[in-house]
């Protein structure tokens, strides 16, 4: 780096300082509308009619939608740049929470979470890159490391935020369906305004462009295979306690609280971060052995907490817990892996392949027990199922990450 570029002048550092706390606030607003309505999905079901198999629908539906904006978001950030990309996705959740407040029928929730779902990919496969190039603008000696545990902290910790509003409102306000959404366009309003302040990072025209990469003058970015399979079949598990755990509430433990439900999956989604920030200093080595071991005891514990002749409340919280917390200790574990060896060109590319990963692997459960339950399956055999697939998935995965690791070494090899 020339010396010129060693030291950024002081309000420089400054609006990039300010930019990076811009960037994470509208990112963790776009990322917690992605589960805002989960404990309402019971208001739905009263309002509209709705089968288990409805549900799946608007599911996939917001997963597709997810799924198909990572897969652009590099080429759009090379367009408009990452806070153009930034400022897109925050707009797009204000119409999505404007359009499921306003359009009051099954049509409505359909596109609003289509919609949700385009906003989430955009901002998931662009804000962390984005915090970690304005952390090095601002210092460049600065770790990757910190910018990077905010951002993966973000992304998981914002899941839980939202159904806790959600269903903290649905359980003592009144308007339920209407007021949640009306929060959040205020909300994303106030993220417009940080995020108009936060200064672009040059995505525009870099050498990520489609049309570098169909030179063949560089490879193409690739995600290890384990590093994927790690990522879904951890948010597998994720979203296997979180697709039933409203259900369990209100059926198995007699529970059907609003409240309870949103508090139930802030507790496992914040068990991640909590899990992200206890293992800072560790190797990812360790952290991908505790994140692995952590999970496959909840998923038992979960089992066991339902399937008990007086099924146990608080054997079902900490089967959550521990599932939260070794998804959100595994998912550091291999983005670190991925984002250290990458070039910064490909980093929007990878991380928009883990993120694919991570939302395919928490709809699958949802959609998968909700076919099953619409089938007439009872919700114990239903996750008793499930359980032994994700365990089987997250062992393997877990096994492939804490051995050799020659796909990684290879793409290093290609970029020297």
């Amino acid at each position: 780096m020339p010396a010129a570029d060693a030291q950024a002048p002081p309000a420089v550092a400054s609006r990039h300082g300010s930019g990076f706390w811009g960037v994470a606030f509208a990112f963790l607003i776009v990322s917690a509308f992605a589960t805002l309505p989960s404990p309402l999905y019971g208001l739905y079901r009263e309002r509209d009619g709705l089968s288990a198999f409805t549900v799946t629908i608007v599911y996939a539906i917001f997963a597709g939608g997810t799924v198909a904006a990572l897969l652009r978001v590099n080429s759009i950030a090379a367009r408009i740049g990452r806070r153009g990309v930034m400022l897109a996705a925050v707009v797009t959740t204000m119409v999505a929470a404007a359009l499921l407040a306003a359009w009051k029928d099954l049509p409505g929730l359909l596109a609003g979470r289509l919609l949700t779902g385009v906003a989430v990919g955009l901002a998931a496969g662009t804000a962390t890159p984005y915090l970690i190039e304005l952390a090095v603008r601002k210092d460049p000696n600065a770790s990757m490391v910190r910018a990077r545990t905010i951002g993966t902290s973000v992304n998981v910790g914002a899941l839980g935020i939202g159904p806790l509003v959600a269903g903290c409102l649905a359980e003592w306000a009144r308007q339920p369906l209407t007021l949640p959404y009306v929060l959040w366009f205020a909300l994303g309003a106030i993220a417009l305004v940080a995020l108009l302040a936060a200064p672009e990072t040059g995505a525009r025209g870099s050498p990520a462009t489609p049309k570098r990469q169909a030179t063949g003058s560089r490879p193409s970015a690739r995600i290890p295979i384990p590093a994927a399979a790690g990522t879904l079949t951890a948010f597998a598990a994720n979203g296997l306690f979180a697709g039933l755990s409203g259900l369990f509430l209100a059926t198995t433990f007699n529970r059907p609280s609003y409240a309870l439900a949103g508090a139930t999956l802030f507790l496992v989604f914040s068990a991640g971060v909590i899990s992200q920030l206890a293992t800072a200093r560790l190797q990812a080595s360790r952290v991908l052995a505790l994140g692995t071991i952590s999970m496959l005891v909840g998923l038992a514990l979960l089992v066991t907490s339902v399937r008990l002749s007086t099924p146990s409340l608080a054997l079902f919280l900490m089967a959550g817990t521990l599932i939260g917390a070794g998804a959100g200790a595994l998912f550091k574990g291999t983005t670190g892996l991925v984002l250290e060896a990458a070039a910064p060109e490909d980093r929007v590319a990878l991380t928009s392949a883990l993120l694919i990963a991570l939302f395919v692997g928490l709809s699958i459960p949802v959609i998968g027990a909700g076919i099953a339950l619409d089938q007439g399956a009872t919700a114990p055999d239903t996750v008793l199922v499930f359980a032994i697939l994700v365990g089987l998935g997250v062992a393997a995965s877990g096994r492939a990450l804490l051995g050799p690791r020659p796909s990684v070494s290879h793409n290093e090899r290609m970029r020297a």
